[in-house]
């Protein structure tokens, strides 16, 4: 059985040296989540400044961009060559700061190339980016303070991660009360075998430690978290003919989730709530998640979970919340939560990717 720092050096050696560039991936997981709407020009804006050889060694999937970054302190686990960072440095703004960790050197040694370069993109008097090397399970080992940060994000590394509940409760104490971990990953359709777990290209490839969709639920409740919101999916491809056999019946798709650190024993009653039309990008309706969207000055009711999120997070100031005298409804006794389905919502998008990888047979 591999333990985890087995996992850590095959990892490290499939992404620090043996790719070259996202095109050597054997599935479709670095494009292929498609969100619910186009990205917002800032964030198109921001990628285009990215130096290009960084944007080669970016092997991430979906698009982590959630809106109101502005001022906001970011911590990007798994950041890999960078890409992401540098973008989120140019949403954050002169005010605020992004933390890259990687456990790989040579991508971090990579990443710390172009600081300048994008410090002189974004025209900023100093940089707003710090890179390091260490562990997202060991947040604190690598000197990340808790409830430091007001966002977590992350790019399809936690699949690559053989203890998951750890990184999610690394992710949790480093946020403050009201954060959010809004991140994409690789899920599967049912509980990857022990023997998939073997396989250093399956899990190099995400496969092998992808994570069974419904099982993220009760994890995240587990460290603290709220309910997770499904933002965007598309099914993954796999190329690889012979990776395709080990799967199986197995099937995988990206997702987008998003997760709140509310208060201590939040006070769960359903509200009216109206947008105010202020987030930057959206004057006239805020997509939340694939269930939520929020037109502006267009009252809406909403649960217990996503009152208190409103109300605790940087959101706060863009909404009208009004509580409702009725108690919170009795949630849902299992995880059969269709609206937190990938699977269901890539089918409802026609979300997912095919193309050749330069590796593929």
């Amino acid at each position: 059985m591999a333990t985890s720092e087995d996992v850590r050096e095959n990892v490290k050696k499939y992404y620090g040296s043996r790719l070259e560039s996202s095109g050597d991936l054997q599935t479709s997981a670095a494009s292929c989540s498609l969100s619910c709407r186009p990205l917002p020009k800032s964030v198109t804006d921001a990628l285009s400044l990215v130096h290009p050889e960084v944007t080669k060694r970016f092997f991430g999937c979906g698009l982590p961009f959630p809106a109101k970054l502005e001022g906001c302190r970011v911590l990007d686990l798994g950041s890999g060559s960078g890409r992401d960072c540098y973008a989120f440095s140019k949403l954050v703004g002169p005010s605020g700061h992004v933390t890259g960790i990687d456990m790989t050197e040579e991508l971090i040694a990579a990443s710390h190339q172009y600081i300048e370069y994008h410090q002189n993109k974004c025209g900023y008097k100093e940089p707003n980016v710090t890179f390091v090397q260490g562990y997202m399970e060991k947040l604190g080992e690598a000197g990340i303070q808790r409830d430091s940060m007001d966002v977590v994000l992350s790019n399809c590394v936690i699949c690559l991660c053989p203890d998951k509940r750890a990184v999610l409760q690394q992710a949790y104490n480093v946020l403050k009360e009201g954060g959010e971990l809004y991140f994409s990953d690789m899920y599967a359709s049912k509980v990857v075998p022990d023997h998939m777990k073997q396989d250093p290209v399956l899990w190099g490839e995400g496969m092998g430690g992808s994570l069974f969709w419904q099982d993220l639920i009760s994890l995240a409740h587990s460290v603290g978290f709220s309910t997770p919101h499904l933002v965007s999916a598309s099914h993954i491809v796999i190329y690889n003919s012979e990776l395709k056999a080990k799967a199986g019946d197995i099937s995988y798709a990206s997702g987008t989730f998003r997760l709140f650190k509310l208060p201590k024993c939040p006070v769960m009653v359903e509200a009216t709530v109206t947008y105010k039309g202020t987030v930057v990008d959206f004057p006239d309706q805020l997509d939340f998640d694939s269930s939520h969207c929020f037109k502006k000055d267009v009252a809406v009711q909403v649960n217990g979970d996503m009152a208190a999120i409103l109300q605790s997070s940087r959101f706060f100031p863009d909404f009208n919340v009004q509580i409702s005298d009725k108690p919170e409804s009795t949630p849902e006794s299992t995880p059969q939560c269709c609206h937190l389905n990938p699977f269901l919502l890539a089918d409802k998008l026609g979300s997912s990717v095919t193309k050749c990888s330069k590796t593929s047979k």
